[in-house]
């Protein structure tokens, strides 16, 4: 179908936006009822996220934090709705334009739904009838937009292009004759131009609507709305969440006992000891948080094992359930950075579930795999060595968040999470390092991440105007697994100074320490801080990058006293 281009440019783009909707909320739809992984949006931004070099991953968690996926996933959408846009603009030209866009958008959109791990025939298709909804949408919006015209006579009634003549006139002198212009004009009359007839032309002359196109864009939305409601409701997230809100968690075999009472310092503006779940950090691939329903989930231990286990969610709540106090860092986390947090987590010890699946002695990593797909390596001697490694359901006296792996993932102290802290856990491989890699060692990042000794001022913060006089310098210190012994401070280069410590209750949470007796002098002051662990190591002052395998280096910052 073409067009004798009157449309303008707004509405051909606004049909393109419109019929793009279409296209993403009915493939949301299919993919609730078919698989919500298979979403091409998130397929596309999955691959968008394990192309992404490295380097770059790094500058979008440190300029954008846990939002680098929000601002992607936003970046994706800005840029298809600036193609479904041009599409519009194309096909209001000739729709085969339109189409074919659409159909090589779709193309994109099926490959990176089959480079997904575990990925079917089936995953295709909320591409395949998206980009078919899509199409349809375009077509009929634009048929509605612009409307068929028969190209009119002369003014006169004279013969038109084709052969055509005017309302009262008839072809080859046939019928009553009405008097010609000329004769009009020997007679001196005036001619009167008669009303222009209905008639069409030798190709498809087509005007612009509005109405059509309003009518064609409130049911274009209409159809994306309900479609997207509707697909966010099937891919599980209503029903994983009554699902959580209805667990009931079992006590553990020996509670913890209550935190000491020195354990927080109680600063304003110090980290608490225990990070609140709402405001614990989130790092990780998932740009759609998986919601994995616990009646369906299970987990598989199986490789290098004498007895594969396949656990459910009852089978798990069952076992004997262990509490622990233990603190996570990101990798990824630069010197003095937010991504660690401590917490009280509830589970079931991951060694003992090995030691039922009876671990082959040559055996040295364990494959841990995430609902979607994310893998991490986890050395073997580190889980079984005795230290509180857990499949982890609860978290500060609840149900596991949604956004921190529930229903299940693992915790191991020591360890950075990108080598331990698996997050909606369902598959455990027992293997070797030099037969597998995980996510992450292939892009450059170490197959084995010990959590690196590391302090961090949270008072007074980096660029602050203070007043003059006595002031409070408090921070965090970490160690995992291995402690906290001391933390000194020193202002402007100067003598180091010994800070008090806070109760620790474990050597693998983190440990508040504070100097509150600095007499700051009015100008501008450098404080630097430094811990040393219960092995005696003093951290560095070498800087060095996260990758591959943490930062490192003395916290630093700089204030101005009034």
């Amino acid at each position: 179908m073409q067009s004798n281009r009157r449309m303008p440019s707004w509405a051909a783009a606004l049909i393109g936006l419109v019929s793009g909707a279409v296209a993403v909320g009915v493939s949301l739809l299919v993919a609730g009822l078919v698989n919500p992984s298979a979403f091409p949006i998130v397929a596309v931004g999955n691959a968008a996220v394990d192309l992404t070099p490295a380097v770059l991953k790094e500058w979008a968690i440190r300029t954008f934090g846990e939002n680098d996926k929000v601002v992607l996933l936003g970046g994706i959408f800005v840029v298809m709705a600036l193609i479904a846009a041009a599409l519009g603009i194309a096909a209001a030209r000739d729709v085969r334009y339109g189409l074919a866009g659409l159909a090589a958008f779709g193309l994109v959109g099926v490959v990176a739904v089959l480079t997904r791990p575990e990925a079917g025939l089936a995953d295709v298709l909320p591409t395949v009838v998206g980009v078919g909804a899509g199409m349809f949408a375009l077509r009929r919006i634009i048929r509605r937009s612009l409307v068929p015209v028969e190209e009119p006579a002369d003014a006169y009634g004279g013969r038109m292009p084709g052969g055509a003549v005017g309302a009262a006139g008839v072809a080859h002198g046939t019928g009553p004759q009405q008097d010609s212009p000329e004769s009009l004009a020997e007679s001196g009359e005036r001619p009167e131009p008669t009303t222009p007839p209905v008639m069409r032309a030798g190709r498809d002359l087509r005007a612009f609507d509005r109405r059509g196109l309003l009518t064609g864009v409130l049911g274009g939305v209409a159809v994306a709305g309900v479609a997207g409601v509707a697909g966010r409701m099937l891919s599980g997230r209503a029903e994983v969440s009554v699902a959580r809100n209805g667990i009931t968690l079992p006590r553990p075999a020996t509670p913890l006992a209550p935190l000491p009472a020195g354990v927080d310092l109680r600063i304003k503006g110090l980290s608490p000891f225990v990070t609140p779940n709402s405001d614990f950090y989130r790092v990780d691939t998932a740009l759609v948080v998986p919601q994995v329903d616990p009646s369906s989930w299970t987990l598989k231990i199986h490789g290098m094992v004498d007895r594969p286990v396949e656990l459910t969610f009852a089978d798990l709540m069952k076992r004997t359930v262990v509490e622990a106090d233990v603190t996570l860092c990101c990798v990824s986390n630069e010197v003095g950075g937010p991504y660690i947090g401590n917490a009280r987590w509830l589970g079931v010890s991951l060694a003992d579930v090995l030691r039922d699946a009876g671990v082959h002695k040559n055996a040295d990593m364990l494959l841990s795999t995430s609902a979607d797909g994310w893998t991490a390596g986890t050395p073997v001697d580190v889980v079984l060595d005795g230290r509180d490694a857990l499949l982890a359901f609860g978290m500060n006296g609840e149900a596991l968040p949604v956004d921190h792996g529930f229903p299940v993932r693992q915790v191991v102290p020591g360890l950075y999470g990108y080598v331990s802290a698996t997050k909606w856990v369902t598959d455990i491989r027992v293997t070797r390092f030099d037969e597998d890699e995980a996510y992450w060692t292939p892009r450059g990042w170490s197959a084995k991440g010990p959590i690196k000794t590391e302090s961090r001022i949270d008072l007074p913060r980096d660029g602050a105007s203070i007043s003059a006089g006595r002031t409070v310098v408090a921070g965090v210190a970490w160690a995992q697994h291995k402690g906290v012994d001391a933390v000194e401070v020193r202002v402007d280069r100067g003598q180091w100074r010994q800070a008090r410590l806070a109760e620790a209750p474990t050597a693998d949470t983190w440990r508040q320490w504070v100097l509150d007796d600095w007499d700051a002098t009015p100008g501008d002051h450098t404080i630097e801080v430094r811990a040393t662990d219960a092995t005696g190591y003093t951290q560095t002052a070498d800087r060095v990058p996260v990758a591959p395998d943490g930062a490192t280096g003395w916290h630093t910052i700089q204030v101005r006293v009034g």
